[in-house]
This record gives structure tokens, C-alpha cells and sequence, in this order.
């Protein structure tokens, strides 16, 4: 199996300000979303994706993101099982994502 590829916090964070429309699903419970969310994403906890797949784009680049990008990347594996193309793992997550902030 292919692996998923990965986009870096600061590379997303640079196409967001540069105007690009990211389709971004974040995959952290209500709780961990609560702290805070990428602007624009949307939210499908993680063990909701089975379910609600329906609202998952195919075909177009998604990209997943989770706390520290170990959840998000096991999304990416059991979508990309379920015959989805052109998912994203943002590595290193919000914790990366808050950490290039500073």
C-alpha cells in the first residue's frame, strides 16, 4: 500500500495565507476541539468517520489533522481502504501547528 502523504503545519499554514482553499477535517474529539480549530475546518471526530464518510469530498485533496498527526494518519489509512484518493496527514498536528506559531 501507498503511504499517505504528509503536508507540514507551516506548509498548510502558508496556503491558508496565501489564500488557497483547503478542504481540512479535523479528526480530535469535542473536548480537544474546544481548545481551538484551523479556521475553516471542519469537524468529524475520529471514531465518527465510518458513519458519516458521505461528507468526506472524493477525489479532491483532503487534508486530516489531529493532535500530534497519529490519528489523523490512521484515518488516512482506513480511508484510503475504503477506495478514497488524495488524503493528507498533517504531521506533527495542532501541537506542531501551536508550536510554529511561537
Amino acid at each position: 500500500m501507498k503511504s499517505i502523504p504528509q503536508i507540514e503545519p507551516s506548509e498548510l499554514n502558508s496556503r491558508l495565507q496565501s489564500g488557497e482553499a483547503v478542504y481540512m477535517i479535523d479528526v480530535r474529539e469535542d473536548e480537544e476541539v474546544a481548545q481551538g480549530i484551523i479556521a475553516g475546518a471542519k469537524h468529524i471526530p475520529m471514531g465518527e468517520i465510518p458513519s458519516r464518510m458521505d461528507e468526506i469530498p472524493r477525489g479532491n485533496e483532503v487534508v486530516f489533522i489531529c493532535r500530534s498527526g497519529n490519528r489523523s494518519q490512521q484515518v488516512c489509512q482506513f480511508l484510503k481502504q475504503q477506495g478514497f484518493d488524495n488524503m493528507i496527514n498533517m504531521s506533527g498536528g495542532m501541537l506542531q501547528w501551536h508550536a510554529d506559531e511561537e
